[in-house]
């Protein structure tokens, strides 16, 4: 499994934010963009999963495990994204907000796919809990368990840590990074933060116009 991103330009109403950049990131790697305020990261991540507003421009292909998906609606490309706010639904439950990601199937595996998912980010006890009763971390490991439940070829990461204290921040780095890796797809992450770099091997800095 891999990612493959060529940017030929990307554009937004005021002007040119990137312009040849090619990433290519292999599956279990997190690779980091970092870079000023208003270089085009989120956009790139936009533009990766689908998102991308109409009025931003790009130029470029992108391929998942060896078919092009930039040209495919957001649901058809199987890239999952996990943001700094967790997005989590209020009026569901944690099992329920898990439900809505998994894909449709015999209800029985999918129950039980939701457990595991807890598990996994050790909130099990907390199924049939009320979002609004989570702590800011215990939000953060639900929306984890929830992207990864998509079962998606790819992650984008958008300063997820970035909200959570230090010590909370360092396990939650660990747990993704351990998770993308066990899972063996490829992520990308956007920060500010250095401590935040899986690999200094796989890191990329833009600029404003990158070039």
């Amino acid at each position: 499994m891999s990612l493959s991103i060529e940017v030929k330009a990307l554009s937004s109403p005021c002007g040119p934010l990137l312009q040849d950049l090619k990433l290519q990131i292999a599956g279990g790697q997190v690779h980091t963009l970092m870079g000023e305020s208003g270089s085009g990261k989120s956009s790139l991540l936009a533009a990766v999963c689908g998102t991308l507003d109409e009025a931003m421009g790009f130029e470029g292909e992108i391929h998942l495990d060896g078919r092009r998906i930039d040209h495919l609606p957001t649901q058809a490309r199987r890239v999952g994204i996990l943001f700094q706010d967790d997005l989590l639904f209020p009026h569901m439950t944690v099992r329920e907000n898990l439900l809505f990601a998994v894909p449709r199937g015999e209800s029985g595996v999918r129950e039980a796919l939701v457990l595991q998912a807890l598990r996994d980010v050790e909130m099990a006890d907390y199924l049939q809990a009320d979002p609004a009763t989570l702590s800011g971390g215990q939000r953060a490991r639900v929306a984890l368990a929830r992207a990864l439940l998509a079962q998606p070829q790819a992650l984008l990461l958008d300063e997820p840590f970035s909200r959570l204290d230090a010590a909370l921040r360092q396990r939650m780095r660990e747990l993704v990074f351990a998770m993308v890796k066990a899972r063996g797809i490829p992520a990308l992450l956007v920060t500010h933060d250095a401590e935040d770099i899986a690999d200094m091997a796989a890191l990329t800095r833009i600029t404003p116009g990158h070039a």
